[in-house]
């Protein structure tokens, strides 16, 4: 059996579907990442998995472009002559439809920036983007989303139906590697967000919750500056401790530092820094958004707050920095939540049914 991954980036499938793609490989399966060449290109023949190169403009709305591009990768599938495509993000979800595969899947990981603003640009390429799913999901035998707030949205416009639709929340965790031995003690509470450096993650309202609390606590930011991406954001980091990029070693030892994790994102899919988090035991205060909400239950292992409001985000921190109690309640829902939810095994287990189901295995 030969199953191609198909994502517009190799970090894409590298970093939250290598499980997945490893399971099936070891389960006797031919697994093919057909990615664009980047720097995890070559690491997926270390697993047993056959990275193929193909060329796209993520940028382009050129139909005709488009056009080429999918004539490129049709010829690549039909020489794989695979028994499923299994595509993640907009295009590759998009140009799935047009490349001959009998057994289609989607899966809607987020939806993205355009779903954020109200610009007029962002208007019509959420427009092409819900109309393109509408002519592809028609396509897909199944279509595979990773928050409910997603799903809802796609039947409430009758984009896909209901019988196709299969929710299977985030990407999974290993919940055996992320996670805290000890309680780490220290003299001031210490607050983290993991993040790229845009905008729609909200960057500002962070640093200006830590201009707040900087008395009470120190604040510290993992994430690169995403300087290709049109929100990129280049602050004045006044308050907090701004770390630069790290790789996952890095980022789980900070992380197991910390007391407190926080995101106040404008919209997610399933944020995998909030998984880390969970499965790492710490209280979250993050925004009340799509994605967001599947990991954090208001009151239970963190807090969820209004969308652009700092002074809401800096209370909430607030209350877990003079809260040592609280902060252990929510940290030890946060790992329950994580290992009954978010295990990468059950995740894994939740994906291969359906490809069991739609090759009749």
């Amino acid at each position: 059996m030969k199953i191609v991954f198909f994502s517009h980036l190799d970090l894409n499938l590298y970093l939250f579907r290598l499980s997945i793609m490893k399971e099936l490989v070891k389960r006797g399966y031919k697994v093919y990442a057909l990615v664009p060449r980047g720097e995890y290109f070559e690491k997926f023949k270390e697993v047993g998995i056959e990275a193929i190169e193909y060329e796209i403009d993520r940028s382009s709305l050129n139909p005709l472009k488009e056009l080429r591009t999918i004539q490129s990768i049709r010829k690549i599938i039909k020489k794989i002559n695979p028994d499923i495509l299994h595509s993640f993000t907009h295009k590759p979800n998009i140009y799935g439809a047009f490349l001959g595969v009998r057994n289609f899947i989607q899966t809607i990981t987020g939806l993205g920036s355009f779903f954020i603003y109200d610009d007029l640009k962002s208007k019509i390429v959420r427009e092409i983007i819900l109309n393109g799913y509408k002519i592809s999901s028609k396509k897909a035998k199944k279509v595979i989303f990773q928050n409910s707030d997603d799903l809802s949205l796609f039947l409430r416009k009758g984009i896909v139906e209901e019988e196709k639709a299969v929710l299977i929340k985030s990407s999974g965790i290993d919940t055996n590697e992320w996670k805290v031995s000890s309680k780490i003690k220290n003299s001031k509470v210490k607050v983290l967000m993991v993040s790229r450096v845009i905008k729609d993650k909200g960057v500002e309202e962070f640093i200006k919750a830590a201009d707040l609390l900087k008395e009470k606590a120190k604040f510290l930011y993992i994430g690169g500056v995403d300087r290709g991406n049109k929100n990129a954001f280049f602050p004045d980091w006044k308050s907090v401790k701004y770390l630069g990029f790290k790789d996952k070693e890095e980022v789980k030892k900070i992380m197991k530092e910390v007391d407190i994790v926080v995101l106040p994102s404008f919209r997610e899919g399933v944020p995998r820094t909030l998984l880390e988090a969970a499965s790492m035991s710490k209280p979250i205060v993050a925004t009340d958004v799509p994605g967001c909400r599947e990991v954090v239950e208001d009151g239970v292992n963190g807090f969820l707050v209004p969308v652009r409001d700092y002074k809401s985000l800096a209370k909430k921190i607030e209350t877990l920095i003079e809260n040592e109690a609280l902060r252990d309640k929510f940290g030890k829902m946060s790992r329950k939540k994580a290992v009954e939810e978010f295990d990468i095994k059950k995740v894994v287990d939740k994906y291969l049914k359906v490809y069991e189901e739609i090759l009749g295995v």
